[in-house]
């Protein structure tokens, strides 16, 4: 840790870290490659990250804050951003436990049952030309799930996935065959649900006091089940009681299990185009079981 305050004049994370509080900066810690924990004059702890593009940094930005604004789940504060630059409060970490899944469970049907304006609905202020990780993603209202999931969120990446030769054009078959018959494989219709959008085990940080908080959303107006399938795709501590506080909260509708791979193939068709074949594999074989 530094010594000497840090004003708002440079350009690192504790330069960013001063000018979007105001506050003298008295320290700061690099954590990754884009990421450094500052200490704000008083002892105060934040995280800064720093943006790829300014889409990216104002959809976080945006999303946190509607996460926020449906009290119901727990997210870091926003205490600035710039386009470029992000200062959140740190999570100091802890370890999960059964019941703090089951709480976690019951917060996560309380987000979504706060809903969206409509499907691919942005959070207020948010871009409509928004991020999943380091993926571009159109958030485009639409009314009806199954044919705004199908243009906005999978044939987007299919056709992607197809260019760049890691989808081979028999492949990409199979999961257009599941589109086609989306209207029938969707379930029940739902209300559009207020999405984390990008709810992989990662993205999940368990607090000193037990309980779950969300990072780097991907937010918008969604089908529910989409969450829950991302926790199902990339793992979650204890993800029975995840589950079983949710349907004590907001009951799945019958035969959300079968879905499970409908709504994988979103992040896996992005995975794909971000880190290869193997991804690739993992969607055809996902719009497989979906559409048998």
């Amino acid at each position: 840790m530094t010594a000497r305050p840090v004003t708002g004049r440079g350009k690192g994370p504790g330069a960013a870290a001063a000018r979007l509080t105001g506050r003298p900066v008295m320290g700061e810690r690099p954590l990754s490659g884009s990421l450094a924990e500052v200490t704000l004059d008083g002892g105060q702890v934040v995280v800064v990250k720093r943006g790829d593009t300014p889409g990216a940094v104002r959809a976080e930005a945006a999303g946190l804050r509607w996460l926020a604004d449906a009290g119901a789940v727990r997210v870091p504060a926003v205490h600035g951003e710039d386009g470029r630059w992000l200062v959140t409060d740190r999570i100091p970490s802890g370890r999960p436990s059964p019941q703090a899944a089951v709480r976690f469970g019951r917060d996560l049907a309380a987000l979504h049952a706060a809903g969206a304006p409509a499907f691919g609905a942005p959070p207020p202020g948010g871009p409509e030309e928004a991020y999943i990780g380091l993926a571009p993603m159109r958030n485009a209202p639409g009314s009806d799930w199954p044919r705004w999931y199908a243009e906005h969120r999978v044939l987007p990446y299919l056709r992607r996935a197809v260019d760049d030769g890691t989808l081979r054009s028999a492949e990409a078959a199979v999961v257009e065959r599941v589109l086609e018959r989306l209207p029938e494989l969707a379930g029940p219709a739902e209300p559009p649900a207020r999405l984390h959008g990008d709810l992989w085990n990662g993205n999940v940080l368990w607090g000193a006091d037990g309980q779950a908080w969300l990072i780097d959303p991907a937010a918008h107006g969604g089908h529910r089940e989409t969450d829950l399938a991302m926790l199902h795709l990339f793992g979650c501590p204890h993800l029975d009681r995840v589950l079983d506080g949710y349907q004590e909260a907001a009951p799945l509708a019958d035969g959300w299990a079968d879905r499970i791979g409908l709504h994988q193939l979103f992040p896996l068709l992005v995975h794909a185009v971000l880190f290869g074949r193997g991804y690739a594999e993992q969607a055809v074989a996902a719009a497989r079981a979906a559409c048998p």
